[in-house]
């Protein structure tokens, strides 16, 4: 909006500079604000809290950003121009030389009108980064060797950040949730270079009352603990549970521990025997009976996500198949449960995202043509990060994915802004910005050209009835 602003003349009235900066801003920034927020607002169907209030938090400040610049940042813009129109200094407001005068300095020319002007137009000098994009940047791009060059390099790039979509691991590093000069980060360091034969100490639940002195619920539990110690991913060695330990004290005690009554007051010698096995056991308020237990099995060879991601759902399915309540938990698997889900909702987040980009692209872009191109520069930009993340050794996780939901709303704003630009400038060359009859075909460039000013007059007078609304809310 500022650069729009800068574009018209100083001292022209206030209500044309006005609808001359709408008329070029409004509509871009409408179309990047729309992709920006459907794409943070898409985010918000992943199933993890945080990226869903990340992206609900970032996708409402943007709308918030789009009102305040298309209503109170334009009203900033009308009184500075009204400042600027009756000469006034930018500081201290007060009136001061209409014209420059001979040897004034450029600071000069800022103070006075808020930036240097051309006399003769009426129209603040364009910015030197304006001047180098135009004169020299835009027309580099226009040379055929360049644009050979630029395809060559694009499908390269492209090339690169596909190969690397498929080596693109999952997995949570916990050394990324640490600083730097941490200790965390040395201590997870020495875990994988000399324990990373084990995995983690899984706690297996009994998570209801049972009749614990019943061999035939014994017999069971037996039954469940051997077919956790049977999977590969488990040391039967290294297992651990109270309820056999107590029956093979009983037996060696010769304690009858068949009924309820025995079961419980004989409980202590378990305890006095093996004191950890106190915490295992919830006795009810009462201490007539067992309200839960647990029991610990040894993980191994649990090295990489994919083998944790295994680790978790078999044991998990190991404990549903078995008749006793049992569940299975380490305080891992909350990183671990992400690997489950991460890659399809990262698809998901991704292909829903760019059909919300293509619809709005088509609906405020005057051109299918490029609106599908915006679409596929912002996928091929995705593809590139996600490639490229595998390169950098990052791995796809729930803090990864909310930097690509990021990546979503940046591209859209960069392919937006210059696809809308490209489109809506009134050269009829491609070389000169615009394609206009490619198009359009059938019809003659200057048909185009009239057909066009049209819709811009139409946008034009729209500005101007909403500055007036502005202005009346100004006063």
């Amino acid at each position: 909006m500022l650069s729009s602003w800068q574009k018209t003349k100083v001292h022209a009235k206030i209500e044309d500079r006005m609808a001359a900066t709408y008329a070029e801003a409004a509509a871009s920034i409408t179309i990047t604000t729309l992709t920006d927020v459907i794409a943070f607002y898409i985010g918000v169907m992943t199933p993890f809290r945080s990226v869903q209030s990340f992206c609900l938090y970032t996708g409402t400040t943007v709308l918030f950003c789009f009102i305040y610049n298309i209503t109170f940042f334009g009203a900033v813009l009308a009184l500075n121009g009204r400042r600027e129109n009756s000469n006034r200094h930018w500081l201290t407001f007060r009136k001061i030389q209409m014209h420059h005068q001979p040897g004034e300095s450029k600071f000069y020319g800022m103070c006075c009108v808020g930036g240097e002007y051309d006399e003769m137009s009426g129209a603040e000098t364009e910015h030197p980064i304006y001047l180098f994009f135009k004169k020299y940047y835009g027309p580099f791009l226009t040379n055929i060797w360049t644009k050979v060059f630029v395809v060559l390099l694009y499908a390269g790039y492209l090339a690169g950040g596909i190969y690397g979509c498929f080596q693109l691991q999952e997995g949570f590093d916990l050394r990324n949730l640490a600083t730097d000069n941490s200790y965390v980060i040395k201590f997870y360091d020495h875990e994988d270079m000399f324990f990373s034969q084990y995995g983690p100490r899984v706690m297996v639940s009994v998570s209801e009352s049972v009749d614990y002195w019943n061999t035939s619920v014994q017999t069971e539990i037996e039954r469940c603990m051997g077919k956790f110690e049977n999977n590969i991913y488990v040391d039967r060695e290294l297992s651990e549970s109270w309820l056999r330990t107590y029956i093979d004290i009983s037996k060696l005690m010769s304690i009858d521990i068949t009924a309820s009554d025995s079961f419980i007051t004989n409980l202590p010698k378990l305890f006095k025997i093996v004191p950890l096995f106190q915490q295992d056991i919830e006795l009810s308020q009462d201490n007539k009976s067992i309200t839960a237990s647990r029991f610990f099995i040894q993980t191994k060879n649990v090295n990489d996500s994919i083998a944790e991601k295994n680790m978790m759902t078999e044991l998990r399915d190991l404990a549903e198949s078995c008749t006793i309540p049992l569940q299975v938990y380490h305080s891992a698997f909350i990183y671990f449960d992400q690997y489950l889900v991460i890659q399809i909702n990262t698809i998901q987040n991704v292909v829903v995202a760019a059909a919300a980009m293509l619809v709005v692209a088509l609906l405020l872009i005057p051109n299918p043509i490029c609106s599908v191109w915006v679409t596929l520069a912002v996928a091929s930009i995705l593809a590139g990060v996600a490639g490229f993340m595998a390169l950098w050794d990052v791995n796809l996780d729930s803090i990864s994915m909310i930097n690509l939901v990021i990546c979503i709303g940046f591209s859209v704003d960069f392919t937006a802004h210059i696809s809308y630009a490209f489109v809506s400038n009134d050269k009829a060359s491609a070389n000169e910005l615009v394609p206009l009859v490619q198009y359009l075909p059938g019809r003659k460039p200057h048909q185009v050209l009239h057909e066009r000013h049209r819709e811009v007059w139409a946008l034009h007078c729209f500005c101007v009835q909403l500055h007036k609304v502005l202005s009346m809310l100004t006063r």
